[in-house]
């Protein structure tokens, strides 16, 4: 039953799926990170059935690519893109930790923070515009549910930039080894289906979702000493941008080269 609760745990708080409701205890949530890449499972579904439906219907690329950029949000209401648009205020910033900490929590929008927004969204969506290999775009839904085992193993190893606030309650909720132990199972059966699909496509994917993990690690502990939910979402959103950037550009190099 605890099982079961984690996982309506986990997409009642990381996506707007309708899910049953229920008083949260403690206990409940030892295992709703276990369940955290699935609502990514879902994401990489909705995509790859839109990727198909643009083929047979031969919508336009930059159609398709629009609501392929905006499927995530959709899905998750737009609470890893919050914290996104917080991480980059408290950035550029260029204030002591703890100041930029304080502006984590301001639920103010900057000028910095809508800036990146645009920069990202313009990388995000010019990326879609180039995936047209159908095994490619197979690549790229997988990857939504890689970006989200990173992020849950995050959770329960990296140090918390503070002792309060939505990830502090979970990684401090949570059973730590058999998550780390669940989610480092799935990000290796996730890893295998993508080399699976394309070895080029998988190498590239992998060796996106690895750097973006190791900045995400680097930055956060430079700039705030630890991570926060917030910067847990800063990572969700750069990942997945950085992957289908890199796998789109990597369909280019093999059209250029065959």
């Amino acid at each position: 039953m605890k099982v079961i609760k984690g996982f309506i745990i986990a997409f009642s708080m990381y996506s707007r799926i309708p899910m049953p409701q229920f008083e949260w205890k403690e206990e409940d949530m030892r295992y709703a990170m276990c369940f955290f890449p699935w609502v990514g499972a879902v994401i990489g579904l909705i995509f790859y059935g839109w990727y198909i439906l643009c083929r047979r219907l031969s919508v336009g690329s930059m159609c398709f690519a629009l609501i392929s950029a905006a499927i995530p949000v959709i899905v998750t209401g737009g609470f890893h893109v919050d914290g996104y648009m917080d991480t980059m205020d408290a950035f550029s910033s260029y204030q002591c930790r703890e100041r930029k900490l304080e502006i984590l929590k301001d639920s103010h929008i900057g000028a910095f923070a809508a800036i990146m927004l645009a920069a990202y969204y313009l990388i995000y969506v010019a990326a879609f515009t180039e995936l047209h290999d159908k095994k490619a775009a197979l690549v790229v839904a997988v990857s939504f549910f890689i970006s989200r085992c990173f992020s849950g193993i995050s959770v329960v190893t990296f140090k918390s930039a503070k002792n309060d606030g939505l990830l502090y309650t979970f990684a401090s909720g949570s059973h730590k080894m058999i998550v780390r132990c669940s989610l480092y199972i799935q990000l290796l059966a996730a890893f295998m289906l993508s080399l699976y699909i394309s070895i080029p496509y998988g190498i590239i994917m992998a060796a996106a979702q690895v750097l973006s993990f190791v900045y995400y690690r680097v930055r956060c502990y430079k700039e705030f000493g630890g991570i926060t939910g917030d910067t847990a979402g800063f990572f969700v959103t750069v990942c997945e941008a950085a992957v289908t950037a890199a796998v789109a550009v990597t369909e280019i190099l093999l059209q250029c080269w065959g």
